[in-house]
């Protein structure tokens, strides 16, 4: 019998479905969606509990034309099926295939491109005026939920909207989960609804009483309307200018299809309230404490993680990853100083701090999708006696720059910055990619960036950091520690002290955190080709080893810096700059890196081969920039 997605390539097509069928389309959705992403892996739970709501949109919409605004991005995937890439579902996240998150350049039914929460309100709202200055008619909805609420920048949006009450649309998931379970007041006082049953206990009595008396109806429905503002939170939204309706379940299709029918037809701003369960219909993420938020491929009978070969042989080669080994040399400290604190921003588990959270609860701060704030926070806790850790990844870690150099390094407050997930994180694409924080903390006084590449480095960095009085951050990958550097020699070090692995005579390859393996690599290839490079771990961007430095500009060296990071700003300019300001400017430097684009997804050994950063390119450049100084022919035997 023929499925009904299979006829629904557009939302026309949807729309073509009777409203009375929609719950059956609504079940065959959501079984290709745990099919499809048990084969991809990605972010299934948030899209399980949009599921219904987004076809109620596409139900009553006319997109493109109508803009929906996602917030976040990974509630998306079941707009994607209906938009006409339900097909190519099993491509997500890989090489060329779709993205895990709405892309403009993949449909012309995504407005913008998505990856980090709050910022749906203030994008609907500037369509909306853009929308009424051009004097056009289009509907826009912002959708914004699993944890979006907890960032200031959608109060700011909500503040500015009910100012100037454009007609536009604002739909508040609230499924009480962002990764983690949603935290603060916000997320209680949204919860009040679902868990206080005295509002409707009260209601459900007094239109029993009034039932027999129809001229008293009226009256009561204005009172208990009033009342209704002083147990749910539709008054925070009146208040900031938003006309609130709700809650409502939102995975009854049929009546949310009829109540967006209403609510779009008013004029002015509005804020649909809908009542969500993430995971919702998929036994397993129902169960799973973060609702199988973000999954890698899986059993789709029982949701076990499944391996592939690659997978095993990886696994079998590496120790533990990068995250546990700092949260675990950070325990050891925080045993030892009662003064330290961690803070993250809905990231308890992503970051690893959930253990650290288990032994010490008066010590750990979740503050929600709230990189900004929990910056500040994390200031004035050192300035109140503290030593703070502040844990977020890479790229969310800059929505707090400002915070970083106004709040922080300004006051000159001590911080501990866990910048996770740093450099190419493969799949989740070119949002999530940590390649930008050299840039970004670079240029702030005192600051410190290390990359530790094994548990003793960590452990060493982490002591060194909670001695500092200023911003101390270590950057380090998604991966784990290589069983190579855990047995390397590891002796003491200060700040700013790298450490030379290999001699050489002809060159050096001065590498910063997961470039010391490449560099290892590639001098490898090199010694068949009769040069002999001398490998430098540098440990810190900032303050570099200067007197490394200055020993390879002694020797004559040609210099290749090689880092996981864009070119712009990052470890290699900063050589570049030692040198110019040290007058040592004719040294031979030639830099290895990432280019000053945004990197879509796919795994990162492809973009690395890509962009020169392999070892086998890396040897060929060097050999070509060393022999043709010398003017001595190439060998062809790197080019096989």
């Amino acid at each position: 019998m023929p499925k009904w997605i299979d006829k629904i390539n557009s939302p026309k097509d949807l729309q073509a479905v009777p409203i009375e069928k929609l719950p059956e389309v609504a079940q065959e959705y959501r079984q290709f969606l745990i099919e499809s992403v048990a084969e991809t892996g990605g972010h299934l739970g948030a899209s399980l509990g949009a599921l219904e709501f987004t076809m109620a949109l596409h139900y009553v919409l006319n997109s493109p034309e109508d803009k929906i605004c996602w917030d976040v991005g990974h509630q998306a995937y079941v707009h994607k099926m209906i938009t006409g890439r339900r097909d190519r579902m099993k491509t997500m996240r890989k090489t060329g295939g779709l993205s895990g998150f709405p892309s403009p350049e993949e449909s012309e039914h995504d407005a913008f491109t998505v990856g980090h929460a709050g910022t749906a309100i203030s994008q609907a709202l500037g369509l909306a005026c853009a929308r009424d200055l051009r004097g056009g008619k289009q509907k826009v909805v912002a959708v914004a939920g699993d944890g979006a609420m907890t960032c200031g920048l959608s109060y700011e949006a909500l503040n500015n909207a009910g100012h100037l009450k454009k007609d536009m649309l604002i739909i508040l998931n609230d499924n009480k989960m962002s990764i983690s379970k949603n935290v603060g007041a916000i997320s209680r006082y949204l919860n009040d609804i679902i868990t206080n049953p005295f509002y409707n206990r009260v209601r459900r009595e007094v239109e029993r009483q009034v039932e027999k008396f129809p001229r008293l109806r009226r009256l009561a429905a204005n009172s208990l309307e009033g009342m209704k503002h002083l147990f749910i939170p539709g008054l925070l939204f009146e208040e900031l200018g938003c006309r609130y309706f709700g809650p409502v379940d939102g995975h009854d299709i049929v009546n949310l299809v009829l109540t967006l029918r209403k609510v779009l037809a008013l004029p002015g701003c509005s804020l649909l309230h809908l009542v969500t369960q993430k995971g919702k219909g998929c036994d397993f993420a129902e169960r799973d404490d973060e609702k199988c938020h973000g999954v890698t491929p899986f059993d789709i009978k029982t949701g076990e993680k499944l391996k592939g070969p690659e997978e095993l042989e990886k696994n079998g080669r590496l120790g533990i990853s990068y995250t546990k080994a700092v949260i675990e040399a950070l325990i050891r400290c925080a045993e030892k100083d009662k003064r330290i604190v961690a803070v993250t921003a809905a990231m308890p588990s992503g970051t690893g701090l959930c253990e650290f959270q288990k032994r010490f609860p008066d010590r750990f701060f979740d503050v929600g999708i709230a990189e900004e704030h929990a910056v500040t926070f994390a200031g004035a806790l050192a300035k109140g006696g503290m030593r703070p850790v502040c844990a977020v990844y890479s790229t969310f870690l800059q929505r707090a720059h400002d915070q970083i150099l106004h709040d922080v390094a300004l006051q000159r407050l001590p911080l501990v910055l866990l910048m996770d997930r740093s450099g190419l994180v493969g799949a989740d694409g070119a949002t999530h990619h940590g390649i930008f924080d050299i840039s970004y903390l670079g240029h702030v006084p005192n600051a410190v960036i290390a990359a530790p590449l094994s548990q003793n480095e960590i452990a060493r960095m982490l002591e060194l950091a909670f001695e500092y009085p200023h911003v101390f951050a270590l950057r380090y990958p998604r991966g784990n520690v290589q069983g190579l550097f855990e047995a390397l020699d590891c002796p003491p070090f200060a700040i700013g002290e790298g450490q030379i692995l290999c001699e050489g005579r002809d060159g050096a390859l001065l590498a910063l955190g997961t470039m010391v393996e490449t560099a290892l690599a590639a001098r490898a290839l090199l010694l068949r080709e009769g040069l002999d490079l001398r490998v430098v771990h540098m440990r810190f961007a900032k303050p570099l080893d200067e007197k490394i430095l200055l020993d390879c500009a002694a020797r004559n060296y040609p210099l290749f810096t090689l880092e996981e990071h864009v070119l712009t700003g990052g470890f290699g300019s900063k050589v570049l700059e030692f040198f110019e300001q040290s007058g040592l400017s004719e040294v031979r430097l030639h830099r290895f890196g990432l280019p000053d684009e945004f990197i879509e997804h796919g795994k990162p050994e492809l973009y690395f081969e890509r962009h020169g950063l392999c070892a086998e390119k890396i040897a060929e450049r060097v050999a070509c920039e060393i022999r043709r100084k010398h003017l001595v022919p190439f060998s062809p035997a790197l080019e096989t």
